[in-house]
């Protein structure tokens, strides 16, 4: 990260309303998504059990009072060993951030709250085109290319 700004990156806590707000609006600008991630917020009481929720993971990268990275991931336990995964569900940094280190010192902090919960791997997936996000998870792992269906729960 750049030496002459203090980029604090921090898990959020149940108490956290406030900032957790300001990282879902920072997800809407970054990822051009305003509504998906501001027009139907959860209420505070789903927001505080969502905090409390020990397999729901939630970074924020902070510029003095500026939230201007964020990272939402799940943690998986697996049947088949006594383990677990951690999946990156959202990763972003504010456009007036990026290219900062911003999202790599998210990706350490999510490896070392994985290692202090024993999982075994992280893992994140890509969209096609979206360049800068594969350049990024291509430096810090392996790639596989697989395929991602959505089954509607509603047929």
């Amino acid at each position: 990260m750049n030496s002459d700004r203090s980029i604090e990156i921090r898990e959020l806590e149940p108490g956290d309303l406030k900032t957790f707000e300001a990282l879902m609006s920072m997800f809407g600008a970054a990822f051009g998504e305003s509504e998906i991630y501001t027009e139907s917020r959860p209420n505070p009481g789903y927001v505080q059990r969502l905090l409390r929720n020990e397999s729901f993971i939630a970074l924020v990268a902070s510029d003095g009072d500026d939230v201007v990275g964020g990272l939402a991931a799940y943690e998986l336990p697996k049947f088949e060993q006594a383990r677990s995964e951690i999946y990156i569900y959202d990763l972003a940094v504010a456009e007036s951030h990026r290219r900062q280190g911003i999202a790599t010192a998210l990706i350490r902090r999510i490896k070392a709250v994985g290692a202090d919960r024993g999982a075994w791997v992280v893992f994140v997936q890509a969209d096609r085109g979206d360049t800068p996000a594969i350049e990024l998870y291509s430096k810090l792992g392996v790639r596989e290319d697989v395929l991602h269906f959505d089954i509607a729960i509603d047929e």
